[in-house]
């Protein structure tokens, strides 16, 4: 009997991270949500190489001075639109901030079918950076002319993924969310692809 229940525990072990590497889907809310259209999906880059931050000579429109995407990242996000339309969700927009992760992010998951637009007001304001009330203001303010039937895509950072909804979200992780009547954004629901 102890020899089975070794086995028995040894097999959950081995195949915990099976489970854990399996796709997940939107909660149903998010999903059915995405499908009807009217929302913005908020999705922070993928999985970067070690860090916080960019390095202190980080400059914008130079890729070898940011924290990039690592491997992982790019495999995550070349999924990630493949998924979305799997699911059944249309996606009318895709913007992006000019930041190298946010871009490629973008790009290998929509780039295909989407033009990806680089769009300031999705910039990380982190440490200092650019204004956080100015951008979010400017995001908010564009989501007037978002479709009663549109999905659009923001692939941004996690300050402003905050500071637009109040969710703080892990790389890779989406927040779909509804523009109000008065400007700000009702969170639908969550997704970690």
């Amino acid at each position: 009997m102890p020899v089975r229940a070794l086995l028995i525990a040894l097999s959950i072990l081995l195949l915990a991270p099976v489970g854990a590497l399996a796709e997940s889907d939107p909660d149903d809310l998010a999903l059915e949500a995405m499908r009807a259209g009217g929302v913005v999906v908020l999705i922070r880059h993928e999985v970067t190489e070690s860090g916080i931050g960019d390095p202190p000579e980080f400059t914008l429109g130079k890729c070898e001075t940011q924290r990039n995407l690592s491997a992982s990242g790019r495999e995550r996000a070349r999924r990630l639109g493949a998924r979305l339309a799997e699911l059944g969700v249309r996606v009318d927009e895709v913007r992006s901030s000019r930041w190298c992760r946010c871009v490629d992010t973008a790009e290998l998951a929509f780039g295909e079918r989407l033009e990806v637009q680089a769009w300031p007001p999705l910039d990380s304001f982190f440490g200092g950076q650019g204004d956080r009330a100015t951008q979010t203001r400017a995001a908010l303010a564009n989501l007037s002319d978002l479709p009663r039937d549109g999905v659009w895509v923001w692939v941004t950072h996690q300050v402003n993924i905050s500071a637009l909804s109040g969710e703080f979200t892990a790389m890779g992780e989406a927040i779909v969310a509804r523009p109000r009547d008065d400007g700000s954004l009702q969170v639908v629901g969550r997704w970690q692809p």
